[in-house]
Order: structure tokens, then C-alpha cells, then sequence
């Protein structure tokens, strides 16, 4: 009884076109129930959506001298991009969600001052100076999960606000660390949407090494390309009431 998978391919399209709503998260929930409604010998499901964003090219609009978007030509675009990932059983009848987590993934960021990395453990091992204020430039995801999978309904989290927010705290924020910066985005997005249980982030520091500065101009530098060898930080944090009333 097995089921093929160029039927679950002919399957999905087919309900590409009957869903009616807007989100990737609707989508996999829709897809999810109606695999196992369809197909009971399935007892599990798990599905995994990613974005593919188009942007509208720029062309002439009225005059070659104005130029604005077209409504008929559209470019891939390579930059960040939502997924979501969501976990499925079939149980007495119906189909619940037993598992899911969403993402806005792929997000390279360069912040050129408000950066720094100072007062790590120092021994015979450590040959990194200490730096007030440097470019950073990293490679970040991050993945969100709800307290209620109900809410991907009611309280729907856009994956473009956590890109906001997240560029948002880079921007103003001054960090002494990747993980001072991560930690103060987890604090803010799970502030910021109250139907986020855990929030989590992936970070790559690509940061570029200084190789020489303009004796005239201390904002004249030149950098080369860090290291095969890049730091990666993995933090996870989760909503949970201290007895202080913090978050």
C-alpha cells in the first residue's frame, strides 16, 4: 500500500491550487490534514516548506526617464527566505500537529561600527586582540516556535516582522559579542510576539581581519577574508516566567 511519490507530488499541486489562504505555515497545516485524510495507511507526516521570493523588476513606467515596478516580470531573488518544518499523526480519526518550527533563514548582515569583542577568557592559546569596535558580518538564522499551534491561525507571526526586528536590533544595538547580540534579538522577539514559545538562531561570524589603516583617514581600512575556519554560535531560548516577573 505504498504510496507513490510522484502521487504525493501530483498531490500537492493539486492542492496548491484548492488552498485558499496566504501563509506557508497554512499551507503545510492544509496539506498536512488532507495527506492523512486521504491516505489512511499514513501515520505520520512531516513537511517541510521553503519560500521561493520573486521580486518585481524595474522597467519603465510612462517615460523612459521613470521607472518602477512591472506587474508581469518578476526576478529570483537570493537573498533571506521563510520555511517551516511541521510534524503530523493521525490519531482516532483525526490529524493533529504533534510537532513544527518556522524560520526566516539565510540572512547575511554587515555592520560596518557598533561592534565589539572585548573581555573573553585570554591564555597561551589566545592570539585574537581585543577589538572596541569592528565590521561584523554575519550569516544568521532564525527559527521560532509557537505556544499554541492555533495561533499560526489567530495570532499569525509574519516572517517579515522577525526580519525587521531582527535587522532592526543589529542596527542600534552596540554588542561586545555575537552571542550579547543574539541573546538581546531572543530577548526582544519573544517580548515583542507573546505567541512565541522558544525562539532559536544559528550565527556564523564572517567577520573580515584588518589588515591596514590610511594614516590619514582612520576610516580608510582594508580587510581580507576571514579564515577557512568561522566561529558558529548556537543559541536557544524559551519563554519561561522568573519568580522576578521577568521573561
Amino acid at each position: 500500500m505504498v504510496v507513490a511519490t510522484d502521487t504525493m507530488k501530483n498531490f500537492i499541486l493539486r492542492q496548491a491550487l484548492a488552498f485558499e489562504g496566504a501563509t506557508l505555515e497554512g499551507f503545510l497545516e492544509h496539506l498536512g490534514h488532507q495527506f492523512l485524510a486521504t491516505y489512511p495507511q499514513m501515520e505520520r507526516l512531516r513537511m517541510t516548506g521553503r519560500e521561493l521570493p520573486f521580486t518585481a523588476a524595474q522597467v519603465p513606467q510612462g517615460g523612459q526617464a521613470h521607472f518602477g515596478n512591472s506587474n508581469v516580470l518578476f526576478s529570483r531573488s537570493n537573498n533571506d527566505y521563510a520555511m517551516a518544518t511541521m510534524n503530523f499523526a493521525y490519531d482516532g480519526g483525526t490529524t493533529k500537529i504533534t510537532d513544527h518550527q518556522c524560520g526566516q533563514v539565510a540572512m547575511h548582515l554587515f555592520k560596518v561600527t557598533g561592534s565589539a569583542f572585548t573581555h573573553f577568557a585570554r591564555d597561551a592559546y589566545t592570539t585574537l586582540p581585543e577589538r572596541g569596535d569592528r565590521p561584523l558580518f554575519i550569516y544568521l538564522d532564525v527559527y521560532w516556535r509557537y505556544g499554541d499551534t492555533a495561533d499560526m491561525q489567530t495570532h499569525y507571526i509574519p516572517h517579515e516582522q522577525v526580519r525587521d526586528v531582527t535587522q532592526t536590533i543589529f542596527h542600534e544595538f552596540v554588542s561586545e559579542s555575537i552571542q550579547h547580540l543574539i541573546h538581546e534579538m531572543g530577548l526582544r522577539l519573544l517580548d515583542r510576539f507573546p505567541q512565541m514559545t522558544e525562539v532559536s538562531f544559528e550565527g556564523h561570524n564572517l567577520t573580515r581581519d584588518p589588515i591596514a589603516a590610511s594614516e590619514t583617514d582612520p576610516k580608510q581600512k582594508v580587510y581580507s577574508d576571514p579564515f577557512p575556519a568561522y566561529g558558529l554560535i548556537k543559541l536557544t531560548m524559551s519563554r519561561k516566567t522568573e519568580a522576578s516577573g521577568r521573561k
